[in-house]
């Protein structure tokens, strides 16, 4: 990355942080404390960096861009509670959940206030900004309510796919047309920027999901094999379902996950250790690899400059993130 570009994203992300812990404080201290949990536990960040790394297409110094990026981790931040709770989780990036340490209802509540916190900070952006993240936060529940009630009848992989388009990937979209936006990015660019940011964002969930199969470590934020242990159809487990190879290692992969949450120790290890030999693994990584490609082939219409190819950079980070 061109030293001017680094130095100047390094010091947008800089001000988002310290604004994150601002923008969270309240009078109530439970309520402090709690909406500083998750954010106290780190994170990528990954939002706020898409936000920065587009606003290079225009002004990157301005205020709104601090501001901006401030709305979609709050964002995602809020969904977080929110996911937690559905999903009974009893730990999140390494910490006890908000909702194992203070129960469900102050854990919603503050997921609550969050997404407050966001929609306050997009009004002073202006009606657009309060558009696109009002957009953004119904693309992100129609996600998790398609992630609730399943397939219904339609391809599991179409839907997992669909799933994760709705739920993650809209809001990287929106992080990557926030920057463009405020930094004043011409028109044609933010729609480009905003075509990359959706697709880079499936490949960004979508190799998280293949890290909790590979990670021999918490590489993925938790420990490996959790989504196997839930009987969450990642994508190498919808593959691996779906393949009818006659291999006596793929017949015994399909019988052990055709029985739902593998929460079995041996059958667990067994499961894993299929699973990252098997050829679903190897075509979900392909399918990575893909969507990453198709990110870069979005950024098409983008000046060939130091920004253009920092965003390369990310689809081949993103790609071999589970080689």
């Amino acid at each position: 990355m061109a030293p001017a570009i680094d130095g100047s994203v390094t010091a947008t992300l800089e001000a988002v942080e310290e604004a994150l812990r601002s923008n969270v404080a309240s009078a109530d201290p439970l309520v402090a404390e709690a909406a500083r949990h998750l954010m106290d536990a780190g994170g990528k960040r990954f939002r706020p960096m898409i936000v920065a790394f587009a606003a290079e297409f225009g002004d990157p110094s301005r205020a709104e861009i601090v501001s901006a990026a401030l709305v979609v981790e709050l964002t995602h931040l809020a969904t977080l509670y929110h996911d937690d709770v559905m999903d009974e989780a009893d730990v999140r990036r390494g910490a006890p959940s908000a909702n194992a340490r203070w129960g469900n209802s102050v854990a919603i509540l503050v997921g609550d206030y969050l997404f407050a916190r966001a929609a306050d900070i997009a009004a002073s952006l202006g009606p657009e900004a309060v558009h696109l993240q009002a957009r953004t936060f119904a693309r992100l529940v129609h996600g998790q309510i398609a992630e609730t009630v399943g397939p219904r009848g339609s391809d599991p992989i179409d839907h997992y796919l669909s799933v994760i388009t709705e739920k993650t990937a809209s809001l990287m979209s929106t992080s990557a047309r926030f920057g463009g936006l405020f930094s004043g990015a011409a028109p044609e660019h933010v729609e480009a920027l905003a075509g990359y940011g959706e697709t880079i964002g499936i490949a960004f969930q979508l190799s998280d999901d293949l890290l909790d199969i590979t990670s021999e470590s918490v590489q993925s934020g938790k420990t490996p094999g959790t989504d196997l242990r839930e009987g969450v159809p990642t994508l190498p487990v919808l593959y691996a379902l779906a393949d009818d190879d006659q291999d006596a290692s793929a017949v015994r992969l399909r019988e052990i996950l055709a029985t739902g949450p593998v929460t079995d120790d041996a059958l667990h290890a067994e499961a894993l250790g299929l699973l990252r030999e098997s050829a679903a693994m190897k075509r979900a990584r392909e399918t990575v690899r893909s969507f990453a490609e198709e990110a870069r082939y979005r950024l098409a219409p983008l000046p060939d400059a130091a920004p253009k190819q920092a965003l390369e950079s990310l689809c081949n980070v993103v790609a071999d993130r589970t080689s």
